[in-house]
């Protein structure tokens, strides 16, 4: 499984295209399609960013939904109909489309930011400020988070 972890800020060239930070590459190589798979945020003004296995996973997900119900269509449309293959090129670049760059305010700059198996396309100085107001919605509210238990072999 791929993990993604940091926060990286990259240039944007004046084409669209920005370098995807090595340990995120590292964490996609051996799959099937070398590159990431993104979409707008439907809840934060970012892009998200996920390997082709983990929308693999998403789309079982999706298919667990009853087909053609209203669950099911909306995040059809908003996740799948609005998502782009951005391939790697020989540099670890990736070209954002401009539906992306113009949705997330994306200008020069590109904050790319770990979330486990998936990451996120940020405006930098928006990330900074959305950072803030979850460490203080997370200290407010006391959060915690539980481990789960540890892998074992043969799965039990």
């Amino acid at each position: 499984m791929a993990l993604f972890l940091s926060t990286y800020t990259n240039k944007i060239d004046k084409k669209g295209r920005v370098s995807v930070p090595a340990s995120f590459r590292a964490a996609i190589g051996g799959q099937n399609f070398l590159g990431i798979v993104a979409f707008r945020s439907y809840r934060l003004p970012a892009i998200e960013a996920f390997s082709i296995d983990r929308m693999e996973q998403l789309s079982a997900g999706l298919d667990a939904l009853d087909l053609f119900s209203d669950a099911q269509d909306d995040l059809a449309a908003t996740i799948f109909a609005d998502s782009h293959p951005l391939p790697f090129d020989s540099e670890g670049r990736i070209l954002l489309p401009e539906a992306f760059t113009d949705y997330a305010k994306l200008q020069g700059q590109a904050a790319f930011v770990g979330r486990g198996a998936t990451f996120q396309i940020w405006e930098p100085k928006a990330f900074q400020a959305h950072q803030a107001e979850a460490r203080k919605r997370a200290l407010d509210r006391g959060m915690t988070l539980r481990l789960g238990p540890p892998d074992t072999p043969g799965g039990e």
